[in-house]
């Protein structure tokens, strides 16, 4: 086992920004603010406040000398590293998933950033395509938030990574084929097997999703079962599909106190549907953890950070991976369905804010209930 690349850290040049776009509150389109690795240093922001808490920005952004009133961009880092829920007190207690193994399969990684080199045990590649050379913003966001030392659920859990692409470029179009995700979850399950029982993979996370009639979706079913059978949770994007399991993510202004269960809400990308009465779910039966106002490990530099004002299912899944090595740690014996029944019976029901508070969302994790419930003999 071995880091067999270290790919190079992302070179964005994005160049200057003329003019800060305007944010648009019924579009689902992601990055509407994005001024990550931009100069921006010559706009007059002053009256621009209610755009910016919607930005997306790194330690890369040039900002102005003056800013608007409430938009701090040091502060709001700072508070998206925080993985919230209180989950940082169970870290004081030595619940960290120590010794519990995670692995992901995910965009290319800049394997030596300081949130998670020091425990990598493996970097491999398989079927990357040759425009991904250089590390990739998905690949460490992913790493970090499963198991950064700062902004990770399970700060001291080893990380096994693979880098893949389930598909391929085809006369300028992108065509889904799941067959190397399949070989990526397989050896994984290979490598656990050379390893020694207390420090196994117990889950593995993988922010996408498949379905019957996408190629290579038999191939990665049966890599699940095979993972069922040995022990090992795939947390993917199709999880209600391969383990009816459901859960969603949720928003957070980016000011709020990640620890409070009250800062949590409607997810950006769905918020419409929901209020529309599109899409709703009810408390008990889908498991709710963070997704938006995120900061994590950036590509562009070792210690570089980057925050996301909104996010997607891909910040939900390593965030429930890391939750899960959490449970692996306090209880060998764990099961996804325990995990799952006892997280859905600790967590707490969201309520929304007026003039929406009639509405509930569904049961937010509890991280310290949880792992308090299973600690009972």
């Amino acid at each position: 086992m071995t880091i067999v690349r270290r790919p190079a850290a992302a070179t964005f040049n994005f160049g200057p920004l003329r003019e800060l776009p305007r944010f648009q509150p019924d579009s689902t389109q992601p990055f509407q603010v994005d001024l990550r690795s931009r100069d921006i240093s010559t706009l007059d922001l002053r009256e621009r406040l209610a755009d910016l808490r919607q930005a997306d920005f790194d330690d890369q952004t040039r900002w102005p000398a003056v800013l608007p009133a409430g938009f701090e961009p040091r502060k709001l880092m700072d508070l998206g590293r925080n993985p919230g829920l209180r989950v940082r007190q169970l870290h004081r207690r030595g619940i960290t998933g120590k010794g519990i193994g995670i692995g992901i399969i995910d965009q290319p990684l800049l394997v030596d950033h300081v949130e998670y080199r020091d425990r990598m045990r493996l970097y491999e590649e398989i079927h990357i395509l040759a425009a991904e050379a250089q590390a990739a913003m998905h690949g460490a966001a992913v790493a970090s938030i499963a198991a950064g030392q700062s902004v990770g659920v399970a700060p001291e859990a080893d990380l096994y990574f693979i880098a893949e692409m389930h598909g391929e470029i085809k006369a300028g179009r992108f065509e889904w084929d799941f067959k190397p995700l399949a070989q990526s979850i397989e050896r994984l399950l290979d490598l656990n097997r050379q390893l020694p029982p207390a420090r196994r993979i117990r889950v593995i996370s993988i922010s996408v999703g498949w379905s019957p009639g996408r190629a290579g979706c038999t191939e990665a079913d049966a890599a699940v079962e095979r993972a069922t059978r040995e022990g090992v949770f795939v947390v993917s994007t199709a999880l209600e599909r391969t383990h009816r399991l459901a859960f969603h993510g949720l928003g957070r202004l980016p000011e709020a106190d990640p620890d409070d269960f009250n800062s949590y809400g409607l997810g950006s990308w769905w918020a419409r549907s929901f209020l529309d009465g599109q899409r709703r779910f009810a408390p008990g039966v889908r498991l709710l953890v963070p997704m938006d106002a995120r900061s994590t490990a950036s590509p562009t530099g070792v210690q570089d950070y980057v925050h996301y004002a909104g996010g997607g299912w891909s910040w939900s899944v390593p965030y429930l991976a890391g939750l899960y090595a959490l449970a692996c740690q306090v209880k060998e014996d764990i099961t996804p369905e325990r995990f799952w029944a006892a997280a859905l019976q600790t967590g707490r029901t969201v309520k929304l804010a007026p003039p929406h508070d009639a509405l509930e969302l569904g049961t937010l994790a509890d991280p310290i209930a949880l792992i308090e419930a299973l600690e009972k003999p």
